[in-house]
């Protein structure tokens, strides 16, 4: 039976069975209820809002909880596999240790994942190949230039530079990992969306030697993943990431890009709940005529009383480029006043970057205000962290 077809069997018997528990290992079929592209024209980036269904599958999530999605690979790239091994789409091959088959095609597209690679794999595939290059590649003191080589390359890349190969198909798919799920923050609150869930995707395109690369998940959703399709996926829980319990504590949350997705969830709960906490947003992006997302929501939010204040930052709007931390320090004063009054500090999105400056801009704004040295402030940040007050979603 296919997989696709074994899905389906699964997910009708499933529906069938209220007792059913969706997970990580028992993912839900949802329904795909609107895909829409939050930038606009001319925009550098390509932003999906999606809203999925949730009826039926008993799942619960509250804000800054996450949804696990189980994608599919590029077709494109699974043909270009197939051609340049010239393997047959067809052959029956073997996907895990309890011995189930699938077409070969179907296997690459919904088992396997052949968009990263690993240092294992590449020492599994020298076994299949007599070629020098490999070979001195994965020897112990080239460690660093493995890394290099590894560093933005796939499947196709390594069959393509290091044949001729001695293997199979099958002998292939024996060093290739199981897909992994995506993980994504919810952008949504369940008790102002009942039976929804709602995520935030940028599409993440770029060239990389000589190729286009796309990523798994997000241009699955960008490009092929219409109103009426579905996805698989399942909750992952976030104990580190979660409003605070009482309603009047103030929050301070710092999401560039597709990190304002929880802090969607956040003040659509807040806005929900009532309470009597402030809320403060920084928000940035690329450019403001394009590239805010969600501006007509959280200047209602605004107007409303449920969002204190939005600071933005639209780095390409200015000669001189702004970012989220630059607007923190206009604002030391005020955001220091809060924090001392007990608000809670939030940032989510890119990890390399912008979650790094926004800390050192917060150790920053809290040796300043706070008339603090550097191992004062750090100590002081620490309570934050310990007290629950300072917390970070981060990829």
């Amino acid at each position: 039976m296919k997989l696709t077809e074994l899905r389906k069997s699964e997910h009708t018997k499933k529906e069938n069975d209220v007792s059913i528990t969706y997970s990580r290992q028992n993912p839900f079929q949802s329904k795909v209820l609107k895909n829409i592209n939050l930038n606009g024209p001319n925009s550098n980036k390509e932003t999906r809002h999606i809203e999925l269904s949730l009826e039926g599958s008993g799942l619960s999530f509250v804000p800054g909880d996450c949804v696990g999605i189980i994608p599919e690979n590029d077709p494109e790239l699974v043909d270009s596999l197939l051609e340049e091994m010239k393997w047959n789409e067809n052959e029956s091959v073997t996907i895990n240790k309890q011995g189930d088959t699938l077409p070969l095609k179907e296997a690459l597209t919904t088992y396997f994942e052949i968009t990263l690679l690993t240092k294992k794999m590449m020492q599994q595939a020298a076994e299949f190949t007599e070629n020098i290059e490999l070979q001195n590649l994965v020897s112990v003191e080239n460690i660093n230039q493995l890394k290099e080589y590894i560093d933005a390359r796939d499947l196709l890349d390594l069959l393509r530079d290091f044949g001729p190969w001695n293997a199979s198909a099958q002998d292939i798919l024996s060093f290739l990992r199981k897909m992994p799920p995506r993980l994504y923050s919810i952008a949504s609150s369940m008790n102002a969306y009942p039976g929804e869930v709602h995520l935030t995707i940028g599409a993440v395109r770029y060239t990389a030697h000589g190729r286009e690369r796309k990523g798994v998940c997000s241009v699955l959703c960008a490009e092929r993943l219409h109103e009426g399709d579905t996805l698989l996926l399942f909750i992952q829980k976030n104990k580190h990431f979660n409003l605070p319990e009482s309603l009047d504590k103030d929050i301070i949350m710092v999401g560039p890009g597709t990190g304002i997705a929880p802090f969607r969830s956040f003040i659509q709960e807040r806005a929900v709940n009532g309470g009597t906490g402030r809320s403060w947003l920084f928000f940035g992006d690329q450019y403001s005529a394009t590239d805010f997302l969600y501006q007509n929501e959280l200047e209602y939010y605004q107007n409303d009383g449920i969002l204190t204040r939005i600071e933005t930052a639209f780095s390409r709007d200015t000669t001189q480029k702004v970012y989220v931390q630059h607007k923190m320090l206009d604002n030391s004063k005020e955001l220091f006043e809060w924090i001392e009054k007990g608000a809670y500090f939030y940032v989510c999105g890119d990890k390399q970057y912008m979650a790094n400056d926004v800390h050192e801009t917060l150790i920053n704004i809290i040796k300043r205000e706070g008339s603090m040295g550097r191992i004062e402030a750090e100590a002081y940040l620490n309570d934050m962290k310990e007290q629950k007050r300072y917390q970070r979603d981060v990829y």
